[in-house]
């Protein structure tokens, strides 16, 4: 598609549904290559609209799907000078937060938000119709409880900021250079409340700290976001709806992968270990 020549191909990380190499030309330059499938088939889209919104991101040169895998090959930003801090996290949120929304994102609003702990169930009757997951009443039962609660708990879900999500924010989604920051990783962008990008920045490996996500709020605000990020919804503080919720978003998403994405019952101890754990983590922030 580009009109160049064979490129020695490098590879900079790599797992079972995407992957992403250094491609380097005869002439020395280099381009990243970047492929995914199902579901991570559309972040060229995602990419290129961002950039047209003005964020800043990698551009994207060219891309197709061939047999159900996107291809892309993007800018190479080069090497990172340092990793991102908690100040270029709250920078980069404020601009990605401040940006039009764009038609073409899934949206996340409060239907949505409150359909995740059912959603999760049919997942769960789905693994079990296909004898897994067994013995597995206790994260049945805690979905039911959180279920129950899900439209008080839910309240709040298009309170500002509400827009743009990028939904892998990380401090690895955010390359810093000498020419300044992108925001990487937009396979699953999608149209919702923004608080979800602040829970997740810390990451979900460690227990949940609301006091610490306070404190990063509170630098965003700082930073130019909207103050009513502070803003309680659903009874509860800002900070324990946004752990609380982000945390059953990724109760979903693994319980998708092990019916749809992965779909390997050899996987299911891992899943249903960090499923069981973010459920106990719900149950205590969501206050079900």
């Amino acid at each position: 598609m580009v009109g160049r020549t064979t490129a020695v191909r490098e590879e900079v990380r790599v797992w079972s549904m995407s992957g992403v190499e250094r491609l380097t030309f005869p002439d020395a330059s280099t381009v990243i290559f970047k492929y995914a499938k199902r579901p991570f088939d559309s972040e060229d889209q995602a990419l290129r609209l961002a950039h047209t919104l003005g964020v800043p991101v990698p551009q994207v040169n060219a891309s197709t799907v061939l047999d159900g895998w996107l291809g892309m090959l993007m800018e190479d930003l080069g090497p990172a000078v340092r990793d991102a801090d908690d100040l270029d996290g709250t920078a980069a949120a404020v601009v990605l937060h401040g940006t039009r929304t764009a038609a073409a994102l899934p949206v996340l609003d409060q239907v949505r938000l409150r359909s995740l702990p059912h959603r999760a169930l049919e997942h769960l009757a789905q693994l079990r119709k296909a004898e897994r997951w067994q013995d597995t009443d206790d994260i049945e039962d805690a979905l039911d409880q959180i279920a129950q609660a899900a439209e008080a708990r839910s309240a709040g879900t298009t309170v500002a900021p509400f827009g743009w999500v990028h939904s892998e924010f990380h401090p690895t989604s955010l390359h810093i250079s000498q020419r300044g920051w992108r925001l990487l990783d937009f396979a699953r962008a999608f149209t919702g409340p923004g608080l979800l990008d602040l829970a997740s920045w810390h990451g979900t490996l460690d227990t949940p700290q609301p006091v610490r996500l306070r404190v990063f709020l509170e630098q965003y605000v700082t930073a130019g976001g909207t103050p009513d990020a502070f803003t309680r919804r659903g009874g509860l503080s800002a900070e324990n709806w946004a752990l609380g919720w982000h945390r059953m978003w990724a109760i979903e998403w693994f319980m998708e992968q092990s019916v749809r994405w992965i779909n390997d019952p050899a996987t299911d101890p891992a899943y249903i270990k960090a499923v069981r754990r973010h459920l106990t983590d719900v149950l205590h922030l969501l206050e079900v």
